[in-house]
């Protein structure tokens, strides 16, 4: 079995475990999928981050443990010659949407999440990639042509019709609206005299902005560059290195493609990340980015690339923008005038990968800074939504159940508080559900600069 992915780190999983129940067929791919042991744990039903797909279905296979057995059936060759075809495993691996909640609260930090990634990238090698799954992975690329994209994706969100007739083209569901571009996206400034790389007094910082920051909410970007120069740190925002093969498209984390399974375009992209960082890491500069299924991906998902030493060092020299904040406050070395913002109690919704690495802690420490804030987390599962998850025909219902568990009705139960969440999709899952637009924490932060 050829990988898509780099599984070494599992090269010694299992080893001298009587009860490990390793696969016949693939390496280090069976070694990551036998670590589980089968305690059900992730079969169960109170509020929290694990599994959305087997608390909205009830259905065991549609938990990390259903989906382990299934892929051991296929892997120990119960499925014939081509188990990644499979329409029974597709029915296991169908509705997880990556939450990586399983690597948080497994007792052996099952990565299913990845584990998804491989078998999408098996499956498109066998049977293509869906058109669908081309046009949502392939973002970045389209959005080079932003006023053109934003026109068609205005027409499409308010014709019905025309809604319906793609849906039966292309699967997307016609009772969603797209994410529609902004009219002008963010600009990187000119890069001020003062910016110098080399600097010694440790001021000097880069921000990375993402896709989704960049083209649809460039207001979350300005408001990061706002606090972080307020805050006294000279701000890079980073861009295509000057060898770079297409210098005019902005740098991408590769996310998109990622998490459909089209490992060799991530890994491009991951590339031209990698080049245009190289001096930021050999310097040992804080990166800084906005989304967390990017910059996380950056620190997790990367590794299993085959980029080499530098996606190690990438991995610990990246940070979300309120990490960022937080350890610069822990270190005393934040000189940030914050003012009370007043109104009702903040709601505050994590993302599923900020929650799978803990990152809630950092976000919590946050927003103690702003004088009076008062706020509360809400206790909830994924938000439903997933990147294009929530956007697919066959998955719109059930993404709206994932929000209905928990997070939705918390929002409902305050209509007049006002809703933080850092994740793009959890964004719009919430001003679909209820009408209410998030905001992000850089733009919280900034709206409370004195």
């Amino acid at each position: 079995m050829k990988h898509h992915l780099d599984w070494s780190s599992y090269e010694t999983a299992g080893q001298g475990d009587a009860y490990a129940g390793i696969p016949a067929t693939g390496g280090d791919f069976a070694k990551a999928v036998a670590v589980c042991i089968s305690d059900r744990l992730c079969q169960r039903k109170p509020k929290g981050v694990m599994c959305p797909s087997f608390r909205v279905s009830d259905d065991a296979v549609q938990s990390p443990g259903g989906r382990v057995l299934v892929l051991k059936a296929a892997l120990n060759g119960e499925f014939g010659p081509t188990p990644f075809a499979d329409p029974r495993l597709a029915e296991a691996m169908d509705l997880c949407v990556g939450c990586k909640g399983c690597k948080r609260e497994c007792a052996n930090q099952v990565d299913m999440a990845a584990i998804k990634i491989e078998w999408q990238a098996q499956r498109n090698a066998l049977t293509g990639v869906p058109l669908r799954d081309r046009l949502f992975a392939g973002l970045p690329r389209w959005l080079q042509y932003p006023h053109l994209l934003r026109w068609g994706v205005k027409l499409r969100n308010r014709v019905p019709l025309l809604a319906r007739l793609l849906e039966a083209y292309t699967g997307i569901a016609a009772d969603r609206r797209l994410p529609e571009p902004a009219a002008r996206p963010f600009v990187t400034p000119a890069r001020a005299a003062d910016t110098d790389m080399m600097a010694a007094d440790g001021r000097d910082v880069v921000l990375f902005v993402d896709t989704f920051a960049r083209h649809f909410e460039p207001g979350i970007a300005d408001a990061a560059l706002a606090v972080l120069r307020a805050a006294g740190y000279r701000v890079q925002v980073l861009a295509p290195a000057a060898d770079d093969a297409e210098p005019a498209r902005p740098l991408c984390c590769g996310r998109t493609w990622l998490s459909l399974g089209q490992v060799e375009a991530a890994r491009n992209e991951a590339r031209r990340m990698q080049a245009a960082l190289r001096p930021a890491l050999a310097t040992g500069l804080p990166i800084i980015g906005l989304e967390p299924s990017c910059i996380l991906s950056l620190r997790d998902d990367h590794l299993k690339l085959g980029l080499g030493p530098e996606a190690e060092v990438l991995a610990k020299q990246v940070w979300l923008f309120e990490e960022f904040i937080a350890r610069e406050h822990d270190r005393k070395r934040l000189s940030l005038a914050l003012k009370p913002l007043g109104g009702e109690k903040l709601l505050v919704h994590g993302h599923c990968h900020q929650k799978a690495v803990g990152a809630m802690k950092s976000l919590r420490k946050v927003l103690r800074l702003i004088p009076d804030l008062e706020f509360e987390f809400v206790e909830s599962s994924c938000c439903g939504m997933a990147g294009s998850f929530g956007l697919d025909a066959e998955h719109a219902a059930i993404s709206r159940q994932m929000a209905e568990l928990d997070l939705l009705p918390a929002l409902r139960a305050l209509p007049d508080a006002p809703v933080l969440a850092n994740g793009f999709s959890c964004r719009h899952q919430i001003v679909e559900g209820v009408a209410r637009r998030p905001q992000h924490v850089a733009e919280l932060m900034c709206a409370a600069l004195a």
